[in-house]
Order: structure tokens, then C-alpha cells, then sequence
């Protein structure tokens, strides 16, 4: 047990002192921050680092100061620069602590990270690489949060090109000579450049969707994209320019550039220009393209071809070195142009930046505004915006172009000329005019103090014509402006401009579904099966759920197609003419082609002067309302013949019926039919000339007010029991057939009714004869509808005429030729 005890307590021993060298060289190390030596924090940028390097070297140097302490302050802040100025051994000791020349600290802090694991390798011995990235890739680690908050915003203006590696990728070890190269050739160029040790960053692996190493990946606009070609660095540069958009640069030739340059006008925005001997568009000018993209329109000259040789005879263009011109509102004389033989980007970014507006720019949106006519800062000196309101039509030009002559003249850093179209940004032009409306163009002067749109303005008095008085004005109340800033004394509250540049929501849903299609095409394409399966199982999940809920339909619509089982009924249906309500049982379709209804009842509205517009007027399209026609004396009848007729039609979603009280209502039936000949050239009984009072009750109309037209029921001649159901008018027959038998019928008994008629009334009006007939009348009224069943049918198949008419009556319209009725 003692001779077990013994090598325990060595091991013991050795740990302790092992863990006491440890402690003293991490106490050694954090004897010296160069960060606390320069006093900044691990934030500080280059600059600042150099402007405080600069200013203790000449604080502490030995000849100046006759500190004690000062040849060794000198010595510390001269080693704390050598760090710290340096990105790569800034990155290095920000990552490990240490400057990278320092081996001895190598050594250590390789034993510091390997301790923990209870071994200790030395890869120095090994000669072998851990990762395939070394120290000078440290300053393009990438996090998380670094990425969403800088990498992201930053890839609408310039691509990204990451790498993605890990710990002990022996893959990423042969890739890595080309992958320097590239990044050596496409970072001077504005290439963005990042890696993302796998290992480390597993939630940002997750958001990219990339879990294999190594792997190489491009950001633009904020969408992320996989290269799957092999790692050549031709194959790399070809994949950052594919990530552009298209339609970056515009080819220019002799044809085109006349409207190229004319264009300013609807973009907004200079055109530049660039020309050059190489045939294809360099991927410098795109790359300026793209960063530049909502400022500026680019266009490519070739040098090389006959379409060009005009272009580059008028602008005098010298074809040993490339050269560009920018183009603003004057597309005869360039405003700026550089020619230089080896043209870098921060000569070209300075180039477009110094000239990214027009002129007089025309403000389309906020962001615009914000940028030209910024909020005024106590510590800047003051920005006025001078801004011209004024209209798209053609008696506006003129003083336009006057605006923007005298602009052109008086190019004052103070000073920014813009415009803005009245009917584009009625908001911004109401809080300034006060709600007026100028029949001229307006000049105002303002200056924005606060971003909650507080701004100080005054109008130029007498409007803007473009005349030598307006430019003299103006000229002197800008001159009064500068000596006097309290010369704006009106006050406004500025609304949120317009967008007019955003695009319709139809376009913005047309690119995100390109774009997603796009996503789906290219993970298809290259069997990236981790992340399409959510895709494959949402979309699976809506087909199963979209069938799921076709076939449950299918099948609920055939159950209920099928007809009930016929069973005697216990309790025999009411007649017609025992009062009370129907029950469903004796109401029950022998109609087919009709929805069963889901009511035991049908729901009958009266049309009067509020239901009317809702009803008729206003209906929705495809919805008809079947509209019966009675009086005070035939209403219970007819409503009860009404319902029991119309109640297997009830189902009907687009049917509603109504009825119409005659006695209110007298003229509105007399007004449709004469609107129509066509559906009043059938009803004799109504003709005005026939000599008989107008009776329409039990006419039934089909209206459809979105379409305007009217199917007619003309109701069932009533007279005696026994025959008064067989007759009926031309109109309520069905076929050629019973149509002829009506027709003989009705005239044998119109007439024999007509001489009855004759005779009762001549044997006294108000006797028993008089009291049999009215009787007799309420009795049998229901008689009229005994065919509208078979006419509802021919309503549902379509197969009725339709009559149009002009438009729909209102309910207490006086027909012009109708004539009062005769007075007893």
C-alpha cells in the first residue's frame, strides 16, 4: 500500500509545480497591455491607435521629458505600437495574448490550451498544421453576432466570400494556397472576405445551412449561396460575379447613349460612364456598380467596337487608358471625368461619391430627404434646403429649368437645391402651404432641426415663374438667410415623405418567390437533403392536407345528394288552405337539381323603401332575389302558396326572396314592365289600354341587380275550382303543346268569365253576388302560383328570357303613362 502511495504523491508533486509555473506565466503575461500602456480599449480602431502612439511619443520621449520613468515609458509605448499597429500580431495577441515572435510564448501557450486535457503536444515538433488557417486569417473570423450586425447589413453594397473550416481539416489544408491567392486578388477590389470556424460558431453554421468543411460561401443582398464547383481561383472569381445582379451595367454604343444619358429625368439619378479597350465589363467597375447602385446609373463603352467610334469622337476620349464621365443634367458636357491607367477602387468609390446627386435632385423618399437635407447639428455648420414645389405638366418646364439654371450658378456647401412634385408629396406640400392648393410653382426655404419632422421655413413671396425678378428675389433672401438665420420664422411639423421608388407589392412578391424557387432549384440540383427536408415535409403536409379535405368534401356532398327514404307520414301535411306553418316533412324537394334547404322555413323579407337599396340596388354579383307581387287582401294566401312552392329552393346560397305590396307600392310594377316592351308586350291584362284596372298580384320576378335584368312569372288565371288550375297564361306554359291547350283554354274561359263578370256586376255592386265573387277570389288567389315550382326550375337551368332594362326604379316612381285609377 506504501509503494502505491508513493508514485501518487509524485504525481502530486509534479502536478503543483506544474500548476505553479502556469500561474507566474500568466501573471508574467499580464504584466504587460500594450491596450493599457496607449490607454484604449479592444474596440479603438487603427486610426486611433496611431493618433495616440503619435501623441505619447511625443510626451514621453527621453530628450523631452526629464521624467525618470520616461526611457522606459518610451520603451513600453514603442513595443505596445509594434503590437497594436500591426492588424495581424494585434489579431494574434487578441486571440492568444501574445506577440507572434515571441516562441517562447508560443511554446507556453501551446502547454496552456493542451493542459487541460491532460497532454501535451508540441506541434511545432509534429511540423503539422491543427487547422487549415494560420494567423494571418485571424482578422476575418467571423461570429455570430458579428456577422448578423456587420456582414449582413454590409452585403447590399459589396459581396461577401466566406470560408468555412474547422479543427483537423485535412481537406481545408489543399485548398488553402488558392484560397489565398483569391483573397489576395479579390480583396483590393472590394470583395468582402470571411471565415467561420465551424467548431467555435456552430449556431452561425446553422443559420448559413452549411454543417460540412470545407465549404465556401457568397453573400449578397443578404441571401446566402453555396459554392459547389471545385476550388480554382478563376472558378472563385466567376462565382463572386455571378452573385451580382444582371443588370448592373448597361452596355453604351452609339445607338443607345443618347437615351442612356437622357434618363436622369425618371431615375433620379447621373449616369457614369466608363470606357475601355477590354471587351467584357471589368469586375472593378461592377463591383463599383453594385455599391453604388441606387446612386448612380453605369454604363460600359467598349473602345474596340465600330458602334463606338461616334461616342468616342464627341466626348474626345483617349483610348491608351481608361477613362470615366459622369453625366448629370447636362448630357452635352460631362460634370466630372478621371482618366488614370491603373484605376483602383478608392479612386473610383471617390470619384462616384463626390457626385451622387444631381444637381437638383427630386426628393422621391425619406432616406432621400434625410441625406440632402440633413438635421441640423450643433457641432456642423448649418444646411438649408431651398425647395422648389411644382407640377409634372408641360407649363411647369420653363420655370423648372429656370430652378435649375439658377441652382447651377450658386454651388454653396450651405445651400441644396432639390424639387418635389405636388401631386407626388401632397403631405409634405400641405404642411407647408397650408393646405393651399398654388396655381403656380412655390419656393421654400427650410431648415430641419429634430427628427421628429420639426422644421423652421419661410415661402418666397410672389411664387416661381422663372422670371429675372423671381431669380433676383430668391437670390437676395438667400443672402439675407446667411447673415440672418432667424430669418426662417414659420415653423412646421414635416410629414413622412412618399416612397415613390418602392415597388408594388405584386413585384415584391414575384421576387421573393423567384427567390425561393431559386433556393429550392439549387438544393435539388446539388443534393443538399439536410435543409430541404423541412421544405419536402411542408410541403408534403399541405398536399396530404389539401386532398385530405377534397376527399372528406367528395364525400359529404354524395351523402348528401342521396334521397331520403320515402316513409308514410304520420300526420298528413296541412292544405293550403288551413292556416298555420309548414313543417319541413311536407315541404321536402322533388327537385333534383335543387340544394336540400337547411331550415325548416323559408325567410321572406318585404321591400320597402330601407331594404330596397340592399336588396336590389346593391346586390352582390350572381345572387338573384325573387320578388313576389300581392296586396293587403291576397298577402296570407299568397305568402303561404309562396313558401310551400319556393321552400325546396331555399338551399340556394345566391336566391333570396321578398315580396311587394302592391297597395303601397302601386307604380313600381307599371314602371319596370314599360322600361321593358319586350316583358310587357305579353301581359294583356296589364296593358293600359285593355280598359281593365292593373292587377299584378302573384307576379313573381327573378331580379339580378348587379347585371340588371328580370326573369317574369305571369301568374295562373284563376276563375272556377275545377278549371281554374288547368289555365294559364302564354307566358307560364312550359312547352309547345300544353302552350297551345292553355291558349284555347283560356280564351274559352275568359270569355265565359268575362260574360259572368259582366253579369254580376250589372246585378248590383255590394249585393250577395258581389260577396259570393270576393269570397270566391280569396278563396282561390293561391290558384296563381300553382306553376311557379316548375318555373323556379327553369330560373335554376337558365333556361327563362331575360329582360334588361336601363336601370331599377325606385319604389314611389310615378310611371309617366300610367293613369289613375277610375273612381267609382
Amino acid at each position: 500500500m506504501g509503494g502505491l502511495c508513493r508514485p501518487l504523491q509524485a504525481s502530486m508533486v509534479w502536478l503543483a509545480v506544474l500548476l505553479l509555473l502556469r500561474g507566474e506565466t500568466v501573471n508574467t503575461a499580464q504584466e504587460f497591455d500594450p491596450y493599457r500602456v496607449l490607454g484604449l480599449t479592444k474596440s479603438a480602431s487603427q486610426a486611433e491607435v496611431k493618433k495616440v502612439y503619435k501623441r505619447l511619443v511625443r510626451e514621453w520621449h527621453p530628450d523631452k521629458n526629464n521624467d525618470p520613468g520616461a526611457e522606459d515609458m518610451f520603451i513600453k509605448i514603442t513595443k505596445s505600437y509594434e503590437i497594436l499597429g500591426n492588424v495581424e500580431r494585434r489579431a494574434n495577441y487578441d486571440r492568444y495574448g501574445q506577440m507572434e515572435e515571441n516562441k517562447q510564448g508560443q511554446h507556453q501557450q501551446g502547454f496552456n490550451r493542451h493542459f487541460h486535457n491532460s497532454f501535451y503536444f508540441d506541434e511545432s515538433f509534429f511540423n503539422f498544421p491543427r487547422s487549415g488557417r494560420d494567423f494571418s486569417d485571424s482578422k476575418y473570423l467571423l461570429d455570430h453576432a458579428g456577422f448578423n450586425s456587420k456582414v449582413l447589413p454590409d452585403s447590399f453594397k459589396r459581396p461577401y466570400l466566406i470560408k468555412i473550416t474547422s479543427e483537423w481539416c485535412f481537406a481545408c489544408v489543399h485548398i488553402e494556397p488558392v484560397w489565398r491567392e483569391t483573397v489576395q486578388e479579390l480583396e483590393p477590389l472590394g470583395v468582402g472576405i470571411g471565415i467561420v470556424d465551424i467548431g467555435y460558431e456552430r449556431r452561425l453554421a446553422n443559420q448559413l445551412g452549411v454543417h460540412d468543411t470545407p465549404s465556401i460561401l457568397g453573400v449578397v443582398n443578404g441571401r446566402v449561396t453555396v459554392f459547389h464547383y471545385s476550388v480554382v481561383r478563376e472558378h472563385l472569381r466567376q462565382f463572386v460575379e455571378d452573385l451580382l445582379p444582371q443588370r448592373l451595367v448597361e452596355k453604351v454604343t452609339d445607338k443607345n447613349y443618347v437615351s442612356f444619358l437622357g434618363s436622369w429625368h425618371v431615375e433620379n439619378n447621373p449616369s457614369v460612364l466608363l470606357f475601355d479597350q477590354v471587351p467584357a465589363v471589368p469586375l472593378l467597375y461592377k463591383l463599383t456598380a453594385f455599391a453604388f447602385k441606387d446612386y448612380v446609373r453605369f454604363g460600359y463603352v467598349d473602345q474596340g467596337l465600330t458602334e463606338t467610334s461616334r461616342l468616342l469622337h464627341q466626348f474626345n476620349i483617349n483610348s491608351y487608358a481608361p477613362t470615366m464621365l459622369l453625366f448629370k443634367e447636362n448630357t452635352e458636357q460631362p460634370a466630372d471625368i478621371i482618366q488614370a491607367k491603373g484605376m483602383k477602387r478608392q479612386i473610383m468609390e471617390e470619384f462616384v461619391s463626390n457626385n451622387k446627386y444631381l444637381c437638383v435632385p427630386r426628393l422621391v423618399n425619406q432616406h432621400l430627404f434625410d441625406e440632402l437635407c440633413p438635421i441640423k447639428q450643433f457641432h456642423r455648420r448649418r444646411k438649408y434646403c431651398v425647395l422648389l414645389i411644382t407640377g409634372e405638366e408641360p407649363g411647369f418646364v420653363p420655370g423648372n429649368q429656370a430652378f435649375l439654371t439658377f441652382a447651377s450658378s450658386n454651388t454653396k456647401d450651405v445651400l441644396r437645391f432639390t424639387y418635389v412634385y405636388q401631386r407626388q408629396q401632397q403631405p409634405l406640400c400641405q404642411a407647408l402651404l397650408h393646405n393651399q392648393a398654388p396655381l403656380f410653382a412655390q419656393v421654400v426655404i427650410l431648415e430641419r432641426r429634430s427628427p421628429g419632422g420639426k422644421a423652421v421655413y419661410r415661402s418666397v413671396i410672389g411664387g416661381w415663374n422663372g422670371s429675372d425678378d423671381d431669380k433676383t428675389r430668391l437670390h437676395e433672401q438667400l443672402e439675407l438667410l446667411q447673415r440672418d438665420p432667424s430669418y426662417l420664422s414659420y415653423d412646421a411639423t414635416l410629414p413622412e415623405l412618399n416612397n415613390e421608388l418602392a415597388p408594388m407589392f405584386l413585384i415584391q412578391w414575384i421576387n421573393a418567390a423567384y427567390d425561393y424557387f431559386l433556393q429550392i432549384y439549387d438544393d435539388l440540383l446539388f443534393s443538399n437533403w439536410r435543409e430541404m427536408m423541412p421544405i419536402l415535409s411542408l410541403i408534403f403536409s399541405a398536399l396530404f392536407i389539401l386532398f385530405g379535405t377534397v376527399i372528406i368534401q367528395a364525400f359529404s356532398d354524395s351523402g348528401e345528394e342521396k334521397p331520403p327514404p320515402k316513409s308514410k307520414p304520420k300526420n298528413p301535411p296541412k292544405t293550403d288552405d288551413s292556416p298555420g306553418r309548414y313543417s319541413p316533412s311536407s315541404l321536402i324537394s322533388p327537385h333534383p337539381a335543387s340544394r336540400p334547404p337547411k331550415k325548416d322555413f323559408v325567410e321572406v323579407t318585404e321591400l320597402t323603401n330601407i331594404t330596397y337599396i340592399s336588396n336590389l340596388v346593391k346586390l352582390r354579383p350572381g345572387h338573384i332575389n325573387v320578388v313576389l307581387v300581392l296586396t293587403d287582401a291576397s298577402k296570407n294566401a299568397l305568402l303561404r302558396k309562396y313558401a310551400k312552392e319556393v321552400f325546396s329552393f331555399s338551399g340556394t346560397q345566391t336566391l333570396h326572396f321578398s315580396f311587394l305590396n302592391a297597395d303601397k307600392h302601386s307604380q313600381w310594377m307599371p314602371s319596370i314592365l314599360e322600361s321593358c316592351p319586350t316583358a310587357a308586350r305579353g301581359d294583356e291584362h296589364s296593358s293600359p289600354f285593355s280598359g281593365r284596372p292593373r292587377d299584378f298580384t302573384g307576379h313573381v320576378l327573378a331580379l339580378n341587380g348587379h347585371k340588371k335584368y328580370f326573369c317574369l312569372f305571369r301568374p295562373v288565371f284563376t276563375g272556377d275550382t275545377d278549371t281554374g288550375g288547368e289555365s294559364s297564361s302564354s307566358s307560364s306554359s312550359f312547352d309547345e303543346g300544353s302552350r297551345r291547350k292553355s291558349r284555347s283554354r283560356s280564351r274559352s274561359q275568359s270569355s265565359s268569365r268575362s260574360r259572368s263578370r259582366e253579369e254580376w256586376g250589372s246585378s248590383g255592386r255590394g249585393g250577395r253576388g258581389g260577396g259570393r265573387a270576393s269570397r270566391a277570389t280569396s278563396l282561390e288567389v293561391h290558384h296563381k302560383l300553382d306553376r311557379l315550382g316548375l318555373w323556379m326550375e327553369r330560373l335554376m337551368e337558365g333556361t327563362l328570357p331575360r329582360h334588361s332594362v336601363p336601370g331599377w326604379p325606385g319604389l314611389d316612381t310615378t310611371s309617366p303613362s300610367s293613369s289613375p285609377a277610375p273612381q267609382n
